[in-house]
């Protein structure tokens, strides 16, 4: 299948985890992928699975929170591949802990991260969307930034930032083609969650109150990443697209 074909798209985060599964799945359905992390080694080898299942990808070391390598990381792109037509803000730290715990240090980092990263990263692609004629931007939020749940305030809001920030640049991008929207998974088996699954009763706690009483896998956040990015999904935009096992709407 081709679903993303002669599109070239850039996944963060893409070393392990659901960001490894947003980049296998984009170059199975035919885009040039371009994975990006600050672990050089985890991204180097989601670019090799890629190339040795026949697709096109390289990788570029980036870290989310600064802005100068973020102009790099694109540039290189554009330089390799002629334009950008697929943005996945997939990177991002979590954070358990009771806001009375929590230092500005930890906010700091969370939000920086998780916000700023973001941000920086839409802010760029913008004017190479433009020049392309449109694209996709999917911005992963979070559940957290649709209910509350203690023990996770700082991480929330960073995540409920990245929410506005989708809707207000939805709005503000849709005269140019470009299309954009954030994604809340619930609660997905990677290195992230390990800390909140770690013991029985934990995965109870977290898990109990799903319609479907598992922890999600990478790679039915993947197939939602497909749809937003893909020409599927013309028709949407702003919107929040949740894949949480039912966490939510109960």
């Amino acid at each position: 299948m081709t679903r993303v074909a002669n599109k070239t798209a850039m996944v963060t985060g893409a070393a392990s985890g659901m960001g490894r599964a947003h980049c296998l799945l984009l170059a199975r359905e035919g885009a040039r992928v371009v994975a990006t992390d600050r672990d050089v080694a985890g991204g180097e080898a989601t670019v090799a699975l890629i190339r040795a299942a026949g697709g096109v990808a390289t990788f570029a070391p980036l870290d989310i929170a600064i802005e100068a390598e973020w102009k790099r990381c694109i540039s290189a792109a554009v330089t390799a591949y002629g334009a950008i037509h697929v943005l996945v803000n997939n990177a991002g730290i979590g954070l358990y802990k009771a806001t009375v715990d929590t230092t500005l240090e930890d906010w700091d980092l969370v939000q920086n991260i998780n916000a700023r990263g973001t941000f920086i990263g839409c802010r760029e692609i913008i004017p190479i969307m433009k020049a392309a004629g449109g694209g996709s931007i999917v911005n992963v939020s979070s559940t957290f930034a649709l209910v509350g749940r203690a023990g996770f305030a700082a991480y929330a809001a960073s995540k409920g930032a990245v929410r506005m920030l989708s809707k207000a640049l939805a709005a503000e991008l849709a005269p140019f083609n470009i299309r954009v929207n954030s994604l809340h998974p619930g609660t997905i088996e990677t290195n992230l969650t390990k800390p909140v699954l770690s013991t029985p009763a934990a995965v109870e706690a977290i898990i109990g109150p799903q319609l479907i009483r598992r922890p999600g896998r990478p790679e039915e956040v993947a197939t939602a990443v497909l749809y937003l990015a893909s020409d599927d999904s013309s028709f949407v935009t702003g919107t929040e697209m949740v894949v949480d096992g039912g966490y939510v709407s109960v």
